[in-house]
């Protein structure tokens, strides 16, 4: 057992050798049998008439506090670009021109949407392109195609798995094409889900052309490749800082995103005027100055949403960005993981583990 000090207690992390019994996700455990699925780590959470709830922490393991290093299970890959595009949601068509209360960021209403779908489907089929490769840098020519066609099936996968999470029409278009082309888009949505790119990534190089690639199947024009690289090159310019101190890194990647946008206004300044803008060089600045200009991961969000615009889109990004340096509060992150799905979090656990393989 992991603990020695009552590991029957609620919550208590329990370690039990394989093989077992293989189930559902997640199992009910009577007495001493246990039944648990791809998992050698097992949790009692809710303990009545003779039952204990098993957790599966292949499912969990990134997600809830547990016998795990505090950095793995806060400062998440993609849970911060997601927890952004949940926040953001419920403001997406009812924008806001304050900053909401931080404490209250994943109201009732507030879901998952394109942003959160598609930034599991950027992870996955980079990582299956990665697989592919059988390599993790020194791309060549051939491989950039093998990663174009993984991400392109991906996308496809998802979209269709995730019919109704709010696509723009020319991405459902191309959903539905049989011979599906880049539509020469510079929408945001090339950037919103490019995260997984600057975590994957060996080098900054390496995380640019991974977040081209992730872009160049549906958002070919330059202002649509150009938001994906922002985002995957400053994720891996904020996680590969010499620093230790937030606000050195985020001076770092400020000097790091001025080669692509200007950043020399304050969230104050555009309040008042700033309107919906789906276009990347309408929202990645946006984004990354509500990064910038935060203290915690959840005043980045409130600062995002704060703007109006398309919300939910500027709250994945400059969440993908502040995961990085600020922890997510266990009350957003629980609230967030109760509205993904298991099979979604079974697959975003699987491109984590990717990450540190």
């Amino acid at each position: 057992m992991n603990r020695s000090d009552n590991p029957y207690a609620i919550g208590g992390p329990i370690f039990w050798k394989m093989p077992m019994e293989r189930t559902s996700i997640g199992a009910w455990a009577v007495t001493s049998k246990w039944e648990i699925q791809h998992a050698d780590y097992i949790f009692i959470n809710d303990v009545g008439n003779g039952k204990a709830r098993v957790v599966n922490l292949r499912l969990e393991k990134y997600f809830y506090d547990a016998d795990i290093d505090e950095r793995t299970h806060s400062y998440v890959p993609m849970l911060g670009a997601i927890c952004g595009d949940i926040a953001g949601s419920v403001y997406e068509w009812h924008n806001i021109k304050y900053v909401p209360d931080v404490d209250r960021l994943i109201q009732h209403r507030a879901r998952f949407t394109d942003d959160s779908v598609m930034t599991l489907a950027v992870a996955v089929g980079l990582k299956n392109g990665l697989q592919k490769c059988g390599k993790r840098t020194g791309f060549t020519s051939e491989d950039e195609d093998i990663i174009r066609e993984e991400v392109q099936n991906a996308l496809r996968f998802y979209g269709q798995r995730y019919p109704h999470a709010g696509y723009g029409g020319s991405f459902r278009r191309w959903l539905a094409s049989p011979d599906p082309k880049p539509y020469n888009s510079w929408g945001n949505g090339s950037a919103m889900r490019a995260s997984f790119a600057g975590w994957a990534a060996k080098t900054l190089e390496d995380a640019e052309l991974l977040g081209r690639l992730s872009a160049e199947v549906t958002h070919n024009h330059p202002e649509g490749v150009k938001g994906a690289v922002a985002v995957s090159g400053g994720i891996f310019t904020l996680l590969h800082s010499k620093s230790e101190e937030v606000a050195a890194r985020k001076e770092e990647l400020a000097r790091y995103e001025a080669q692509h946008y200007d950043l020399n206004f304050t969230l104050d300044e555009i309040r008042p005027d700033y309107s919906f803008d789906v276009s990347c060089q309408g929202s990645v600045p946006q984004a990354i100055r509500a990064f910038l200009e935060g203290n915690s991961y959840e005043e980045v969000i409130a600062l995002a949403i704060s703007i109006g615009g398309d919300s939910d889109t500027i709250g994945a990004i400059a969440g993908s960005l502040a995961a990085i340096v600020y922890p997510i509060s266990e009350g957003v992150r629980d609230r967030v993981l109760k509205r993904l799905d298991d099979a979604f979090k079974k697959e975003l656990a699987e491109a984590i583990d990717f990450i540190y393989e």
